[in-house]
């Protein structure tokens, strides 16, 4: 075994992986499942027909106390939430001076605190991040705690046997449980546009509530090779590939997560990093823009596709940052950034695939409808 390989970390749920046959690949600092037997065609199928269950424990779990943690946290994001409903959660995202994204991630008001969830590979820049501008705040990094998501239309039937009151959340509604499994925190979102939830449990009794949705019919194990496809086809963005520090909000499409009252003329306008640049974007627009990608055939165009506006043309115009075969749309996808002025919808692009100019089209996302419980 490599050195690097020897510092990956473990979920707590790393022997079930294994017991399920899971093929582990490095992701994020960690060993994580890329696919279990069945394969990450049928996986994708089976999470958009019945449930899916995936272990996101990877990701950070953070508690955020303070006099006012909402106005705190609006400091270093632009995003509002001071207004955001105790029970409610809301997507939202760290900037830089330049306006770009250090991460992205979930807020969650619970009441006395705020519960935020962010991506594996940033964590620890994320809480270093927190600890030195929020220096008014208590930051609690949850460690004794495992996440998981599970995911689909029978999702909801699939844990409503374990936890008869999450069958009555909607979309973005966060609780608080009592469980045979311990105190569960739920939410109901997910990053596949099915509908669903991401439950965070007690390490210590993980495996035992993993193995009880595992055990129901609608629900199969899902590794990251159809996460990243189930995400794909309903046009989210995953941190590192299509956002990070070189991308602004509104380059990325993003700009619909940025409310009203953090925006010019807004009660809280600006004030967090990066709002000259990103308050300028929302007024005068950007110089690219992130877009759907549709390739002609059966090839997918992946990440690092650089894209033309002819086939002769010499210069690039933008590069594709996503790209997989959708088996919900039975076609390849991707996304990218392109030039503002070959943004538009229907515009017909062409990718370097190999040497060979292949044809492209702009299109809008999501690839495939969301079907949340709104």
């Amino acid at each position: 075994m490599s050195a690097s390989q020897d510092d990956l970390k473990r979920t707590c749920l790393y022997d079930l992986h294994q017991e399920l046959g899971a093929k582990m690949v490095p992701f994020a600092g960690y060993e994580m499942p890329v696919q279990y037997p069945l394969g990450v065609m049928k996986e994708h199928l089976h999470t958009r027909s019945h449930a899916g269950l995936f272990d996101v424990s990877h990701m950070g779990q953070v508690i955020l106390r303070g006099e006012n943690p909402a106005l705190s946290l609006e400091r270093i994001m632009p995003q509002s939430i001071v207004p955001l409903a105790e029970g409610r959660q809301r997507y939202g995202m760290f900037t830089n001076e330049d306006g770009g994204i250090l991460d992205d991630l979930m807020i969650a008001n619970r009441g006395d605190h705020l519960f935020l969830v962010v991506n594996a590979g940033c964590k620890d820049a994320d809480i270093a991040h927190m600890r030195a501008n929020l220096t008014d705040c208590e930051i609690e990094v949850i460690e004794d705690r495992a996440l998981l998501a599970l995911q689909g239309p029978a999702a909801e039937t699939a844990l409503g046997r374990l936890v008869p009151s999450a069958v009555d959340m909607k979309f973005m509604d966060v609780a608080v449980t009592d469980s045979d499994f311990g105190e569960l925190w739920l939410s109901r979102s997910g990053y596949t546009g099915e509908d669903g939830y991401e439950i965070s449990v007690p390490v210590a009794q993980a495996d035992a509530f993993a193995r009880a949705l595992l055990a129901m019919d609608e629900v199969e194990p899902i590794g990251l090779g159809a996460r990243d496809s189930l995400r794909l086809e309903a046009g989210l963005c995953l941190y590192g590939n299509d956002i990070d520090t070189t991308t602004t909000p509104v380059e990325a499409a993003l700009e619909w997560s940025i409310q009203k009252a953090r925006r010019t003329g807004g009660e809280r306008e600006g004030g967090f990093p990066g709002d000259a640049r990103i308050l300028s974007q929302l007024e005068n627009g950007a110089d690219r823009r992130r877009v759907g990608l549709l390739p002609e055939g059966r090839a997918p165009m992946r990440a690092g596709t650089q894209l033309y506006a002819s086939a002769e043309a010499d210069t690039p115009i933008g590069q594709v940052t996503s790209g997989a075969f959708g088996p919900s749309i039975e076609r390849p996808m991707s996304m990218g950034y392109v030039t503002t002025d070959h943004a538009e919808i229907g515009t017909r692009l062409f990718g370097d695939v190999r040497g060979k100019r292949q044809p492209v089209t702009v299109a809008d996302t999501p690839f495939r409808p969301a079907t949340v419980k709104r």
